[in-house]
């Protein structure tokens, strides 16, 4: 369960799966932790192998990005990355969201609201694209591999539970980078989130992962450190 901290000073907890669908940029992270093979070819095989690496090798990232629902919706903003641990996600206006991962924990600010939500880290399955070593295991199913001209799609799910939903990841080939992911959730609604102009290697600002409490003063909880 996760706490909300809001300007009357009370604790209102809810369940991350909440929060994880009210921010669907992390709600695609979630989709996409330890992956397990299923029936693929060698040479499938050996390209989610390098899916692997790849993700492995990413340290930092900086990139715009659109995020499209099926129901016409659409938000954009501005993702920073750096692995291990922390990342930074900007929604554009109107969507009123700031999200910061850091020191084990991932901060949701609601800026309408004047609302923080906070959960650890490694309590939501978003940790696995942040963590230091990458590994493919057990508890997520590649059930798809598709290719096309210069490109190709893996489609997850979770082993133990299909039904819930599945994410594809859209990744170019020669060279190798990830452009897309496309969650679709047990309802049948999908989120599809493209990254616009990537930059990977950068420096990065570290203070874009400090988290501070980025509400007015006459808003804050007392009694809520940083």
């Amino acid at each position: 369960m996760t706490k909300i901290l809001g300007n009357d000073d009370t604790g209102l907890s809810v369940s991350r799966r909440t929060l994880l669908t009210a921010a669907p940029i992390f709600a695609a992270f979630a989709m996409m932790p330890r992956w397990a093979s299923a029936a693929v070819s060698a040479a499938d095989s050996a390209d989610i192998g390098r899916v692997q690496d790849y993700l492995n090798n990413i340290k930092t990232l900086k990139t715009r990005f659109q995020q499209v629902s099926n129901d016409g919706g659409v938000a954009t903003g501005t993702l920073y990355m750096s692995r291990p641990g922390k990342m930074r996600v900007e929604y554009d206006p109107p969507v009123p969201v700031l999200m910061v991962a850091t020191e084990e924990r991932i901060w949701y600010y609601d800026k309408k609201l004047e609302e923080i939500s906070f959960f650890d880290l490694k309590d939501t399955p978003a940790w696995f694209l942040l963590q230091p070593n990458v590994r493919f295991g057990g508890e997520i199913t590649v059930s798809g591999f598709e290719r096309s001209p210069g490109a190709f799609r893996v489609t997850v799910n979770e082993t133990k539970n299909p039904d819930l939903g599945k994410a594809t990841l859209v990744m170019s080939d020669q060279p190798l980078q990830l452009r897309q992911w496309k969650i679709l959730d047990a309802q049948q609604k999908q989120v599809t989130v493209t990254l616009d102009d990537p930059h990977y290697g950068l420096p990065l600002d570290p203070q874009l992962f400090y988290w501070t409490d980025p509400r007015p003063p006459s808003a804050r909880a007392t009694g809520t450190g940083n």
